[in-house]
C-alpha cells in the first residue's frame, strides 16, 4: 500500500512538472494584446486533451472566459484565422500547424503542437525581440502577393475567405468598413458554370455612398476552393459609359439630320445609322438593326433601286471594292442618278479605328433647280444672240455678265481680255482700241460703277474704221448695267447671223 501512495505521488510531482514545462510563465504586462475582443491574447497557451480543455495560462482569461472546448476556441479564433484546424486530429496527423491571420498585415499566429497526446495551441505576436523564427520577408513569393496591387484571395469549399493578400484586405475595408468580416466574401459570388481562366466583370457597393467599383475577376480551381484575381477596371467602366453618353448624344443630333449616314464598324459591319438613312433609302429598320455588312446593305440598296442599276453584276462587285478603298481614303464623292427621278450625293468618309461613313443627300431639288436655272440662262443666251444690236452686261460689282452674238461680231469675243472675269475698265480698253478718243468710255466706267442717280443716256462713238455707233447705257436690278451698241453695222451682222443659222 506504501508503494501505491509512494507511485502516487512521484506522478503527481510529474505531472506538476510538465505542466509547468507546457505553459508559459506568466509575465506582468500593462498594454492591450487584445486579438478579436478587449484583453490580451499574445503569449496565451490552451492545451487540450482531445477536444477538452484540461489548462491555460492565465492570460487566456481575459476575453476567453467561456472556452471550454475545441469548438468554442475555434468559434473565438475563426474570424482572424479561418485556417484554424476543425478537430485536434489535424495536429495529431500533422504534428504541428502554424495558423496565419486571414489579415496579412496581422502580425499574429496560432502555433499548434501535438505533445505527448496533448494539443498545446500557443497565441503569439510576430514582432518584437522575442518573436519566433519566421519565413524570410523578403521571400519573393510573398512579397509579390503582399504588395500586388490587385486583390487576390482563396475561397474554399464553404464560400468562405481562407486566404487574401493585402489588396484584398485594404478594398474589403474600404467598401464594407474597417470592422469588416474578411471571412465573408464581398464580391458576387460567380456560378459553378463560370469557366476558369475566363474574365468576368462585376461590381462592388461602397458603403455610404451611391458609387460602384468595378472589377475584372478571373478564378482557377484548386483542391482547396477557388483561387481569385481581381483586376481594377473602374478607368475602363467610366470611359465606356463616357462613350456610351457621347454615342447617345451623336445619336440624338443625329437623329435632327436631314442627311442619312451610315457607320460601318472595322468588322465592315453597320454600327450607326440615323432615321434619315431609312427615309432616304427605303430600308427597313429591322434590318438595319440586325447590322448588315456592307456589302448585305448595299445588294440590299440596289435591290430596292435606290442606286444607279449596273451594267453588270461583276463590275458592281469591283466597284464597290473600289468604293470602299475610296470611302477608306476619304476620297469616295459621287452623285447617284436614280431610275426614280431622284439624285442623291454619296460620300465616304474615313473614321477611327478602320470605321467607314457613308453620307447619303438627296440633292435633287439642288439639281432640279440648277437644271432650271441653267436652262433659263440658255434661253435668255439664245433670246440675246436673236437681237440685232450688240448687247453687254456688267454686274453691280462692274464684271462682264453676259454678251450676246451681235456683240462679238462687234467688238470681238471678250473671253480674249484674260482668263479671269473681264472688269469694265479691261472691256473699255478693247473698246478703246477699236474706237476714235471719246470721253462716252470713260463716262460708261463711272456710270457703271454709281450706285444712286442713275438714269439711262444715249451718245455717239466712232469706230476707227468710221462706223458709227449708238451706244446706250441703261440702269436694270439689281445695280447691274446694260450697255447697247446699234447702228447700221450691227444690223449687217445680225442680218448675216440669221442667214447663217438659217
Amino acid at each position: 500500500m506504501a508503494d501505491w501512495i509512494i507511485l502516487a505521488a512521484i506522478s503527481m510531482v510529474s505531472s506538476g512538472f510538465a505542466l509547468h514545462w507546457l505553459l508559459p510563465r506568466r509575465q506582468p504586462r500593462g498594454d492591450d494584446y487584445g486579438l478579436s475582443a478587449p484583453g490580451s491574447l499574445l503569449d496565451a497557451v490552451f492545451l487540450f486533451d482531445g477536444a477538452r480543455l484540461i489548462s491555460h495560462s492565465d492570460i487566456a482569461l481575459s476575453g476567453y472566459e467561456a472556452v471550454d472546448d475545441w469548438d468554442d476556441l475555434r468559434r473565438l479564433l475563426q474570424r482572424d484565422f479561418p485556417a484554424f484546424p476543425e478537430t485536434p486530429e489535424i495536429i495529431r496527423q500533422q504534428g504541428t500547424v502554424v495558423v496565419s491571420a486571414i489579415d496579412c498585415t496581422v502580425e499574429r499566429e496560432v502555433h499548434c503542437d501535438w505533445i505527448d497526446g496533448i494539443v498545446r495551441v500557443q497565441l503569439r505576436e510576430l514582432t518584437g525581440p522575442a518573436a519566433p523564427a519566421r519565413r524570410d520577408p523578403n521571400d519573393p513569393i510573398r512579397l509579390a502577393m503582399d504588395r500586388a496591387p490587385y486583390p487576390v484571395w482563396l475561397l474554399d469549399r464553404k464560400k468562405k475567405v481562407h486566404w487574401c493578400n493585402a489588396a484584398y484586405v485594404s478594398l474589403a475595408r474600404k467598401a464594407s468598413g474597417q470592422d469588416t468580416d474578411l471571412t465573408q466574401p464581398f464580391f458576387p459570388e460567380l456560378g459553378e458554370e463560370a469557366r476558369s481562366g475566363k474574365r468576368h466583370r462585376v461590381s462592388i457597393p461602397v458603403k455610404d455612398n451611391n458609387n460602384k467599383l468595378w472589377f475584372d475577376l478571373t478564378h482557377v480551381d484548386r483542391e482547396e476552393g477557388r483561387l481569385f484575381y481581381a483586376v481594377d477596371v473602374n478607368a475602363i467602366v467610366d470611359a465606356e459609359t463616357a462613350q456610351r453618353k457621347f454615342v447617345q448624344t451623336m445619336t440624338k443630333t443625329f437623329a435632327q439630320l436631314s442627311i442619312g449616314l451610315a457607320i460601318f464598324d472595322r468588322n465592315r459591319q453597320l454600327a450607326l445609322f440615323n432615321p434619315a438613312l431609312i427615309d432616304l433609302t427605303a430600308l427597313p429598320p429591322d434590318f438595319l438593326s440586325c447590322r448588315p455588312n456592307i456589302s448585305s446593305f448595299f445588294d440590299r440598296l440596289r435591290d430596292q433601286h435606290m442606286m444607279p442599276e449596273p451594267k453588270n453584276y461583276r463590275g458592281w462587285r469591283r466597284q464597290m471594292n473600289d468604293l470602299l478603298e475610296a470611302a477608306e481614303d476619304g476620297n469616295y464623292q459621287e452623285t447617284w442618278s436614280l431610275p426614280s427621278g431622284s439624285v442623291y450625293s454619296v460620300s465616304g468618309r474615313p473614321h477611327p479605328d478602320g470605321a467607314v461613313a457613308f453620307l447619303f443627300e438627296d440633292i435633287t431639288a439642288e439639281i432640279t433647280l440648277t437644271r432650271r436655272f441653267r436652262s433659263e440662262m440658255a434661253l435668255m443666251q439664245s433670246v440675246l444672240d436673236k437681237l440685232v444690236d450688240a448687247v453687254a452686261v456688267f454686274s453691280d460689282d462692274g464684271v462682264l455678265a453676259f454678251t450676246n452674238y451681235a456683240y462679238g461680231a462687234q467688238w470681238g469675243d471678250a473671253q480674249d481680255v484674260g482668263f479671269e472675269p473681264a472688269t469694265v475698265l479691261e472691256v473699255t480698253r478693247q473698246w478703246q482700241e477699236q474706237c476714235r478718243a471719246t470721253p462716252v468710255l470713260g463716262e460708261i466706267r463711272d456710270f457703271v460703277k454709281m450706285r444712286n442717280n442713275r438714269v439711262e443716256w444715249s451718245s455717239e462713238i466712232r469706230k476707227r474704221d468710221g462706223t458709227l455707233l449708238l451706244c446706250t447705257v441703261s440702269p436694270i436690278q439689281n445695280g447691274a448695267t446694260l450697255v447697247r451698241f446699234s447702228g447700221e453695222s450691227a444690223k449687217i451682222q445680225s442680218q448675216d447671223m440669221l442667214q447663217d443659222t438659217a
